[in-house]
Order: C-alpha cells, then sequence, then structure tokens
C-alpha cells in the first residue's frame, strides 16, 4: 500500500529544471532509496515534499491527501519527518532539550515531550551525552541527534538527507543498525538520499535513481546497480557490488 506518491513533480528555478516531471510510489514499511549526482535534485525533492519549495507543477499525495501546497508545519504534524545535510542543533541546548523541542509539535504538555524525548533518545544511542550541551557534540552524536529530533515529532514516514555522511567506519556501522531500526522496531517508512554505497545499497528495498533533475531507473539495488546509465552517470565503471550484505 502507498503511503507516498509524486506524480509528474516539477520545479523550476528561473531557467534551471532542478526536477523534471518525476514520478514514484513509495509503499508503507518500506526503505526507499533516493540516488543521483551531486545535483541531480534529490535534495530538491525532499524540499518539495516538505514544502520548503513551492513545486512548479505535479503532485504529491500522502496517505491519499493531496499535501502539495500544505504549509511546512501542517505536513509535519500529518507525519512526515526530516533530517537535513547540514545539521544545525540549537547549540547551548542540551541533547535532551533539543529532542523535547522537537517533540512539541506533536505533544502539548512537558511531561509529554520529556517522556517522547527519552524513548527517542534512548533509541539514537545518545542517553550517555543527554544532559551535553548539542554544541559539543562531534558529527556522529550530531547526525544521531539529528535523527532523534526528527523521530520525536512521531513521523509515519521519515526522509533522512545523508546521515551517514562524514562518519566513521564504527560509526557507519551504527549508523545503519538505527537506519534499519527506525523502519523494523519503529515501524516508519524510510526515504533515504545517500551517497555511501555501502548504506544504501545494504539497506533499500528499492531505489530509484536521477539524474539532472529526471528519472534514469527504479528497482531492487542489485538491478539499479547494474543499469547502464546509473553507472555512467553516478557510479562510474570500475563500480562492483561487492554482494547484497554490507554490514
Amino acid at each position: 500500500m502507498s503511503i507516498l506518491s509524486l506524480d509528474k513533480l516539477t520545479k523550476n528555478f528561473g531557467g534551471l529544471m532542478a526536477v523534471d516531471h518525476v514520478s514514484f510510489d513509495v509503499n508503507e514499511g518500506e526503505i526507499f532509496g533516493l540516488i543521483g549526482p551531486n545535483g541531480s535534485g534529490k535534495t530538491t525533492i525532499f524540499n518539495l515534499i516538505n514544502h520548503y519549495y513551492t513545486a512548479t507543477d505535479g503532485k504529491i499525495i500522502f496517505k491519499g491527501q493531496d499535501i502539495t501546497n500544505k504549509k511546512t508545519f501542517e505536513i509535519a504534524r500529518l507525519g512526515i519527518g526530516r533530517t537535513f545535510q547540514v545539521v544545525k542543533p540549537l547549540r547551548r541546548l542540551s541533547v535532551e532539550e533539543n529532542v523535547m523541542a522537537a517533540a512539541f509539535a506533536r505533544e502539548s504538555t512537558f511531561a509529554g515531550a520529556r517522556k517522547v524525548a527519552s524513548e527517542m533518545i534512548d533509541f539514537c544511542n545518545l542517553t550517555n551525552v543527554s544532559n551535553m550541551k548539542a554544541g559539543g557534540l562531534p558529527i556522529g552524536g550530531r547526525k544521531r541527534l539529528e535523527i532523534a529530533r526528527a523521530l520525536a515529532t512521531r513521523p509515519s514516514l521519515i526522509l533522512l538527507d545523508e546521515t551517514a555522511a562524514g562518519l566513521n567506519p564504527s560509526e557507519l556501522d551504527e549508523a545503519i543498525d538505527i537506519i534499519k531500526g527506525i523502519r523494523d522496531k519503529l515501524g516508519i517508512t524510510i526515504i533515504i538520499v545517500e551517497h555511501i554505497m555501502k548504506v544504501i545499497m545494504n539497506i533499500s528495498d528499492r531505489i530509484h535513481a536521477i539524474a539532472f533533475g529526471a528519472t534514469i531507473t527504479e528497482g531492487p539495488p542489485a538491478e539499479v546497480a547494474k543499469h547502464p546509465t546509473v553507472i555512467e552517470a553516478y557510479l562510474g565503471s570500475d563500480y562492483k557490488m561487492e554482494g547484497q550484505n554490507y554490514a
């Protein structure tokens, strides 16, 4: 059953076609990968879904409802969470306070927000730093805090934008476990943009590949990785899948 549908989604910036009539369906309970070269329109698609940008044309349907022109806060309350490439926590607040601030998107009481924050902090392996100022966290901690804040809004769909970028190998394995757990333990559908092939090929059920704002192909990771245009535009001729399991 589809939870999100993009129908010929289009975004022009003046004379630049950033997203060119892109269509896809994301199934409930799926981890859906979105790949493409830098500047191909991946983050722009996320920005259109959350209405940080207004679509030039096309429709976005979430749980059967047209959300194309809804306000960003309305989309969040409907159940779409989001992380960002550049992580910007509230540096002077603690980890707990950062996550609580996000929880108030759906919670109306201090106790409720604190309970949700505690659960998401624990889920993202941040309990031992919950009282630390967010500005003092290393990159791995800031990335996990970004996920915890998005989860605190209690989404049914979460958009993860380069969550694994900048992580060392052990942090990368931890990130993969957390991302898988978002779907497997919390039951949240995921769309993930990621350049690290170890991540995207290991966790995605399906992958949608784009270049120059337009769709190249879509399918299981192994099939997408063998597509000639994907290899030419993104992976490169030297790319080889090292089996299905990258963990």
